[in-house]
Protein backbone atom coordinates (compact mmCIF):
# COMPACT_ATOMS: atom_id res chain seq x y z
CA UNK A 1 0.00 0.00 0.00
CA UNK A 2 1.05 3.30 -1.34
CA UNK A 3 -0.05 5.97 1.38
CA UNK A 4 0.19 8.70 -1.03
CA UNK A 5 -1.68 6.98 -3.27
CA UNK A 6 -5.08 7.00 -0.99
CA UNK A 7 -7.67 9.16 -0.08
CA UNK A 8 -7.71 11.20 2.67
CA UNK A 9 -10.74 8.88 3.70
CA UNK A 10 -8.95 5.80 2.67
CA UNK A 11 -5.70 7.25 4.75
CA UNK A 12 -7.89 8.05 7.59
CA UNK A 13 -9.40 4.57 7.96
CA UNK A 14 -6.23 2.79 7.76
CA UNK A 15 -4.63 4.77 10.35
CA UNK A 16 -7.52 3.93 12.12
CA UNK A 17 -7.60 0.05 11.19
CA UNK A 18 -6.79 -2.79 13.33
CA UNK A 19 -3.45 -2.63 11.08
CA UNK A 20 -0.03 -1.56 12.92
CA UNK A 21 0.56 0.15 9.94
CA UNK A 22 0.73 2.79 8.94
CA UNK A 23 0.71 4.03 12.43
CA UNK A 24 2.10 7.01 14.83
CA UNK A 25 5.30 7.20 12.73
CA UNK A 26 3.45 7.48 9.45
CA UNK A 27 0.83 10.18 11.11
CA UNK A 28 3.93 12.55 12.78
CA UNK A 29 5.21 12.72 8.95
CA UNK A 30 1.79 13.48 7.94
CA UNK A 31 1.47 16.23 9.93
CA UNK A 32 4.72 17.50 8.68
CA UNK A 33 4.14 17.02 5.38
CA UNK A 34 0.11 19.47 6.10
CA UNK A 35 2.63 21.76 7.90
CA UNK A 36 4.71 22.53 4.68
CA UNK A 37 1.54 22.74 2.63
CA UNK A 38 0.22 25.42 4.78
CA UNK A 39 3.20 27.54 4.57
CA UNK A 40 3.29 26.80 0.86
CA UNK A 41 0.02 28.50 0.72
CA UNK A 42 1.18 31.52 2.81
CA UNK A 43 3.93 31.83 0.25
CA UNK A 44 1.50 31.70 -2.76
CA UNK A 45 -1.18 33.76 -1.23
CA UNK A 46 2.21 36.66 -0.56
CA UNK A 47 4.65 36.46 -3.23
CA UNK A 48 3.75 39.06 -6.16
CA UNK A 49 1.95 41.30 -3.50
CA UNK A 50 3.74 45.07 -4.20
CA UNK A 51 4.44 45.49 -0.54
CA UNK A 52 6.53 42.44 -0.27
CA UNK A 53 8.18 42.66 -3.12
CA UNK A 54 11.68 43.42 -1.06
CA UNK A 55 11.30 39.09 0.13
CA UNK A 56 10.76 37.73 -3.67
CA UNK A 57 13.93 35.98 -3.09
CA UNK A 58 13.08 34.52 0.20
CA UNK A 59 9.19 33.70 -1.45
CA UNK A 60 11.01 31.35 -3.92
CA UNK A 61 13.30 30.07 -1.56
CA UNK A 62 10.74 29.20 0.70
CA UNK A 63 8.73 28.14 -1.93
CA UNK A 64 11.45 25.67 -3.42
CA UNK A 65 11.92 23.97 0.28
CA UNK A 66 8.21 23.62 1.63
CA UNK A 67 7.34 22.10 -1.97
CA UNK A 68 10.63 19.72 -1.33
CA UNK A 69 10.02 19.00 2.78
CA UNK A 70 6.42 18.50 2.05
CA UNK A 71 7.51 15.22 -0.98
CA UNK A 72 9.96 14.09 1.91
CA UNK A 73 7.38 14.23 4.54
CA UNK A 74 5.15 11.94 2.45
CA UNK A 75 8.08 9.92 1.83
CA UNK A 76 8.58 9.27 5.21
CA UNK A 77 5.22 8.34 5.92
CA UNK A 78 5.58 5.66 3.64
CA UNK A 79 9.48 4.52 4.96
CA UNK A 80 7.93 4.23 8.36
CA UNK A 81 5.43 2.40 7.74
CA UNK A 82 7.44 -0.39 5.91
CA UNK A 83 10.24 -0.01 8.70
CA UNK A 84 7.64 -0.61 11.30
CA UNK A 85 6.07 -3.56 9.47
CA UNK A 86 8.84 -5.44 8.81
CA UNK A 87 10.09 -4.77 12.51
CA UNK A 88 6.70 -6.39 13.47
CA UNK A 89 7.46 -9.06 11.39
CA UNK A 90 10.51 -10.03 13.25
CA UNK A 91 8.90 -10.20 16.37
CA UNK A 92 6.29 -12.53 15.30
CA UNK A 93 9.88 -14.31 15.34
CA UNK A 94 11.22 -16.35 18.09
CA UNK A 95 13.83 -15.30 19.66
CA UNK A 96 17.42 -16.90 17.98
CA UNK A 97 15.94 -17.28 14.78
CA UNK A 98 18.61 -16.87 12.53
CA UNK A 99 16.41 -14.93 10.15
CA UNK A 100 15.53 -12.67 13.49
CA UNK A 101 18.97 -12.43 14.59
CA UNK A 102 20.46 -11.59 11.25
CA UNK A 103 17.88 -8.80 10.76
CA UNK A 104 17.08 -6.97 14.11
CA UNK A 105 19.58 -4.80 14.21
CA UNK A 106 19.29 -3.38 10.37
CA UNK A 107 15.14 -3.21 11.32
CA UNK A 108 15.37 -1.56 14.59
CA UNK A 109 17.56 1.11 12.98
CA UNK A 110 15.45 1.56 10.29
CA UNK A 111 12.27 1.83 12.58
CA UNK A 112 14.24 5.21 14.61
CA UNK A 113 15.91 6.23 11.30
CA UNK A 114 12.36 7.61 9.44
CA UNK A 115 10.76 9.21 12.98
CA UNK A 116 14.36 10.64 13.66
CA UNK A 117 14.21 12.29 10.09
CA UNK A 118 10.66 13.33 10.39
CA UNK A 119 12.07 15.64 13.27
CA UNK A 120 14.76 17.14 10.90
CA UNK A 121 12.22 17.98 8.60
CA UNK A 122 10.09 19.33 11.03
CA UNK A 123 12.59 21.59 12.29
CA UNK A 124 13.84 22.32 8.90
CA UNK A 125 9.97 23.79 8.06
CA UNK A 126 9.78 25.76 11.47
CA UNK A 127 12.83 27.28 10.35
CA UNK A 128 11.63 28.55 7.09
CA UNK A 129 8.42 29.73 8.88
CA UNK A 130 10.22 31.58 11.24
CA UNK A 131 11.94 33.42 8.57
CA UNK A 132 8.54 34.37 7.19
CA UNK A 133 7.39 36.59 9.95
CA UNK A 134 6.91 40.22 8.52
CA UNK A 135 7.84 39.15 5.03
CA UNK A 136 4.53 37.65 4.43
CA UNK A 137 1.06 38.48 4.06
CA UNK A 138 -0.12 39.84 7.27
CA UNK A 139 -3.87 38.62 6.58
CA UNK A 140 -2.75 34.87 6.45
CA UNK A 141 -0.97 35.26 9.94
CA UNK A 142 -3.71 32.11 11.37
CA UNK A 143 -2.26 30.45 8.55
CA UNK A 144 1.34 30.47 9.56
CA UNK A 145 0.94 30.19 12.84
CA UNK A 146 -1.46 27.06 12.29
CA UNK A 147 1.79 25.93 9.99
CA UNK A 148 4.02 26.23 13.08
CA UNK A 149 1.54 24.32 15.18
CA UNK A 150 1.88 21.44 13.04
CA UNK A 151 5.55 21.30 12.56
CA UNK A 152 5.80 21.64 15.99
CA UNK A 153 3.36 18.74 16.67
CA UNK A 154 4.66 16.47 14.08
CA UNK A 155 8.00 16.77 15.86
CA UNK A 156 6.73 15.66 19.44
CA UNK A 157 4.59 12.51 17.49
CA UNK A 158 7.80 11.16 15.38
CA UNK A 159 9.88 12.00 19.20
CA UNK A 160 7.74 9.13 20.95
CA UNK A 161 8.55 6.75 17.98
CA UNK A 162 11.68 7.30 17.91
CA UNK A 163 11.66 7.02 21.66
CA UNK A 164 9.52 4.06 21.54
CA UNK A 165 11.99 2.05 19.63
CA UNK A 166 15.29 2.70 21.87
CA UNK A 167 14.88 0.09 24.23
CA UNK A 168 15.28 -2.48 21.08
CA UNK A 169 18.45 -1.43 20.59
CA UNK A 170 21.43 -3.70 21.60
CA UNK A 171 23.81 -0.15 22.23
CA UNK A 172 22.28 1.11 25.65
CA UNK A 173 24.77 4.16 25.23
CA UNK A 174 23.50 4.87 21.58
CA UNK A 175 20.15 4.87 22.64
CA UNK A 176 20.71 7.47 25.49
CA UNK A 177 22.51 9.40 22.72
CA UNK A 178 18.99 9.32 20.28
CA UNK A 179 17.38 9.88 22.93
CA UNK A 180 19.21 13.48 24.11
CA UNK A 181 19.29 14.35 20.53
CA UNK A 182 15.42 14.00 20.11
CA UNK A 183 15.09 15.57 23.15
CA UNK A 184 16.90 18.89 22.03
CA UNK A 185 15.23 18.70 18.67
CA UNK A 186 11.83 19.18 20.70
CA UNK A 187 12.81 21.70 22.76
CA UNK A 188 14.09 23.75 19.83
CA UNK A 189 10.62 23.05 17.98
CA UNK A 190 8.64 24.32 21.13
CA UNK A 191 10.85 27.56 21.04
CA UNK A 192 10.21 28.44 17.03
CA UNK A 193 6.89 27.49 17.32
CA UNK A 194 6.21 29.29 20.41
CA UNK A 195 8.04 32.69 18.72
CA UNK A 196 6.30 32.65 15.92
CA UNK A 197 3.14 31.75 17.65
CA UNK A 198 3.64 35.22 19.77
CA UNK A 199 4.65 37.14 16.88
CA UNK A 200 1.28 36.63 15.20
CA UNK A 201 -0.33 36.39 18.55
Amino acid sequence: MTLDRLTVRELLSSLGSRSPTPGGGAAAALTAALAAAMGEMVVNLSRGKPALAAHDDLHAEALRGLAELRGGALDLAQADAEAYGRLSALFRLDRGEERREREWDEAVDAAIAAPRRVMDTCLEILDLLQRLLGASNPNLGSDLAVAAVLAEAGCRAAAWNVRANLPLLRDPQGALRIGSEADALIDRARAISGKIEGKLS
